[in-house]
């Protein structure tokens, strides 16, 4: 029997990219993670704002486990990416921007959707984005956020177009 694949296009450079952001969010919340970092909490948010004393415990009692979930995602999409590899140095700039199928396995989407959400979510903290008033689309800071939201969407699509 033939595993299911989704079909993403993307641009070796795009791989490339994402595959740092992935690298940078894999140690933000490897063994060594600051818990006490915004941009960690931001991905855990306060499930009881009147009860202080009933979220501390659920965080600690949660916290690790959503945050070694996060890893083992960022690690299936990693690999996945490598199949992008290449040294783009070498390659001309048509050969870097020409979109390849990345195949992503269908048991592998969620883990994808939730990657793409947490860095989208710690990008989102790191330049105080709270509501859709605070992004400023003509700042180029903001790029890669939107860039994110572009790659989740066409993942969502790719996958509803599977099923």
């Amino acid at each position: 029997m033939t595993e299911h694949m989704v079909h993403v296009r993307m641009a070796r450079v795009e791989g490339a990219q994402l595959a740092q952001l992935v690298d940078d969010f894999r140690e933000l919340v490897g063994t060594d993670r600051d818990v006490t970092d915004p941009a960690i909490e931001r991905m855990a948010p306060d499930p009881y704002p009147e009860d202080a004393d009933a979220s501390s415990a659920f965080r600690e009692a949660t916290r690790d486990d959503l945050l070694d979930r996060r890893a083992l995602d960022a690690d299936i999409v990693r690999t996945a990416l490598s199949e992008l590899r290449g040294d783009l140095d070498s390659m001309s700039q048509e050969e870097a921007f020409a979109e390849h199928d990345l195949l992503i396995r269908l048991a592998d989407v969620d883990a994808w959707l939730r990657t793409l959400t947490a860095l989208r979510l710690v990008i989102a903290e790191r330049l105080g984005i709270e509501n859709d008033d605070d992004h400023d689309p003509d700042d180029a800071r903001f790029g890669v956020y939107d860039w994110l939201g572009y790659r989740l969407e066409l993942t969502i699509e790719a996958a509803d177009e599977f099923l």
